[in-house]
């Protein structure tokens, strides 16, 4: 597919809840790809219409280096950054209303995103199946958020020092 074709896609199926990516990444990213021969060009719409109307596939190096990078341990062993757990750490030091105001948008935030990632999951199963990998990606998604709210009030409920 061509590079807004590709973006479309990855609007549609709302990556930006998984991935941080932006339209200007994935162009920057295709001619990156091209330029070192990991996906090649094979049919041009039409040149006039410029680059992100090239169509793209990827080359045998290509698929070799994506299999290469999928096997390092790195996947399976590393911890997401988590800024509300630094702020949370630093808030000691913060007013009590503000603390206050922080755990409250938290909440409102996690509660948006269990919402709008069940509605993904339907969406997503009606594309694949209950059990595509997709779907258990959105699972566990809505899971965490699930859980960090349950943490939440507990962290709601303590007895803050000060």
């Amino acid at each position: 597919m061509h590079g807004y074709e590709l973006w479309a896609e990855l609007e549609r199926r709302q990556v930006e809840k998984w991935a941080s990516l932006s339209k200007p990444q994935v162009y920057y990213s295709l001619r990156k790809l091209a330029a070192a021969r990991r996906i090649i060009a094979s049919r041009d719409d039409d040149a006039s219409l410029g680059p992100e109307r090239r169509v793209y596939e990827p080359s045998d190096a290509g698929r070799r280096l994506l299999a290469d990078s999928l096997a390092r341990a790195q996947w399976a062993t590393q911890r997401p950054p988590d800024p509300f757990a630094t702020w949370l750490v630093l808030a000691w030091q913060a007013r009590p209303r503000d603390v206050a105001a922080q755990l409250a948008r938290r909440r409102r935030f996690l509660e948006r995103q269990v919402t709008e990632d069940r509605a993904a999951l339907g969406e997503v199963i009606a594309e694949t199946s209950p059990s595509s990998d997709a779907a258990m990606v959105v699972r566990l998604s809505i899971r965490r958020f699930e859980t960090e709210l349950a943490w939440l009030e507990e962290v709601e409920a303590r007895q803050r020092p000060g």
